[in-house]
């Protein structure tokens, strides 16, 4: 009896332990789970906050005596983007913290997997990485632009590396530029394309046989490299053969193929030469054998090769410093296209001048100017961009139009016929900037997507497709 009541105590002793909830023993870890989800973000920066996994027992309590080693992982990943980081941690307490997450590319649905020996893994809640840019900038067969933290991307044709991804890869959605570099702007040219980081140093990469990126060699480059002369730019326009850049204390310089620079010569430069002249210019604008500026007081100067008076000063001449464009017009902003030039003037209307076979003048007329003609129509404009064949402008309320050749759907309203008056862009969307590029156009809406449109054969207009587009498409993340 004695043995009998004892073992009866201690049986209630045990059940009124359990049932008040004590621990008999340590618990034992079965599974991880995911406390704290990766959120969304972008293209190689960290994921924040930072990711936590649990590693829990069978009640599904945090185990706080287990160290084990977690191994986070992407899911399904059909873009082969890579995780970046510290992606195996020891958990402290029970809980692994992964700090220094990143993606490196875009995309919708991206999910993590949390593995580590012997227990069961767990799956994140979905994620997206994904793009909001600040600016674009449309080049002769490619695309780039510059998100709001100051990252660069580009697409289309790659030949030369002017993508600067590191190689010659086309691209039909946006890439990311190499080199960690904080962007202020970025600008697509020819063969190449350059950049200002927010500390004024400028940057170009892409092909170089004239010397385009203005690094003091001939040398292609696939990523980018520092323009020499230690200027602090403000600004860098990307032309076709050539580019120009406005300093900080509004100087202008200019590199690359000669006869262009505004140096007093025709020979090439590998490095920036000093506009001549001694004005004092806010913008500069690097088209394919010219360049305009803006001065302080609003006037306009181009120099170059003068061919249907591209140079807006009255005659066919070419100029290798720079010459006033005439008319009296106090402007606001000029672009330099291929084979004709446009500006919008400090009261918002625009004017163009230089050749006008395809109407990219926008008067009405396929009639030359070697002085700047109005813009049919009436518009106030923001801005007014020059192309090869074609030109477009932005109003104040962000409507986009654009006029002269359409043959590969660049004036973006629905059809293959030129204009020579303004047609507006189809798709009911408003922009805060556009650009204008040799057979496509883009625009920035104001939440920051990028609209692409026309010539598409090498995947410049960024929705992954190789088609044309008549009507603004998606850039594609």
């Amino acid at each position: 009896m004695r043995r009998r009541w004892r073992f009866v105590v201690v049986a209630v002793a045990l059940s009124a332990c359990a049932k008040s909830g004590e621990v008999i023993g340590p618990s034992l870890p079965t599974e991880l789970a995911f406390i704290v989800q990766p959120g969304n973000s972008i293209p190689g920066r960290t994921v924040s906050p930072a990711v936590q996994v649990a590693i829990r027992d069978a009640t599904g309590s945090t185990v706080t005596t287990a160290t084990n080693a977690v191994t986070v992982t992407l899911g399904l990943n059909t873009r082969g983007a890579t995780l970046s980081g510290t992606t195996s941690v020891n958990a402290v307490r029970g809980i692994a913290t992964f700090t220094d997450l990143g993606i490196d590319r875009p995309g919708t649905g991206y999910s993590m997997l949390a593995k580590s020996v012997a227990l069961a893994g767990a799956r994140s809640a979905t994620f997206d990485i994904s793009l909001t840019f600040g600016s674009v900038s449309v080049g002769a067969n490619h695309t780039c632009a510059v998100t709001t933290d100051g990252a660069g991307y580009c697409w289309g044709n790659d030949v030369g590396g002017r993508l600067g991804t590191g190689t010659q890869i086309f691209r039909s959605t946006p890439a990311m530029v190499l080199g960690g570099l904080t962007f202020a702007a970025v600008s697509a040219g020819g063969d190449h394309s350059c950049g200002v980081t927010t500390g004024g140093v400028g940057y170009c990469w892409g092909a170089n046989f004239r010397g385009f990126l203005g690094d003091g060699t001939t040398s292609d480059r696939t990523s980018p490299s520092a323009v020499l002369g230690g200027l602090s730019f403000s600004s860098i326009s990307a032309g076709f053969t050539h580019n120009c850049g406005a300093t900080t204390t509004r100087l202008a310089y200019c590199w690359g193929n000669g006869g262009r620079l505004g140096d007093g010569t025709t020979a090439p430069r590998t490095s920036p030469a000093a506009v001549l002249g001694g004005m004092s210019f806010t913008a500069v604008s690097a088209g394919a054998a010219h360049s305009c500026a803006i001065t302080t007081e609003g006037a306009a100067y181009c120099w170059g090769f003068n061919f249907q008076g591209l140079l807006g000063d009255g005659t066919t001449s070419d100029r290798t410093r720079p010459a006033a464009v005439v008319g009296g017009l106090t402007f606001a902003a000029v672009s330099a296209g291929s084979q004709h030039s446009c500006g919008v003037t400090t009261a918002g209307k625009g004017y163009c001048w230089g050749g006008n076979f395809w109407g990219q003048l926008g008067d009405g007329t396929r009639g030359s100017s070697a002085s700047p003609v109005a813009v049919a129509g009436g518009f106030e404009f923001r801005s007014v961009f020059a192309g090869d064949r074609h030109s477009c402008g932005l109003t104040g309320n962000g409507n986009a139009y654009c006029w002269g050749d359409n043959a590969n759907g660049q004036l973006g309203d629905g059809t293959a016929r030129s204009s020579t008056s303004p047609v507006a862009v189809l798709g009911g969307l408003r922009f805060a900037a556009i650009s204008v590029g040799e057979k496509h156009s883009c625009g920035l809406t104001p939440e920051g997507a990028i609209y692409c449109w026309g010539y598409n054969e090498f995947g410049q207009l960024g929705d992954g497709s190789n088609f044309d587009r008549s009507i603004p498409v998606l850039v594609v993340p």
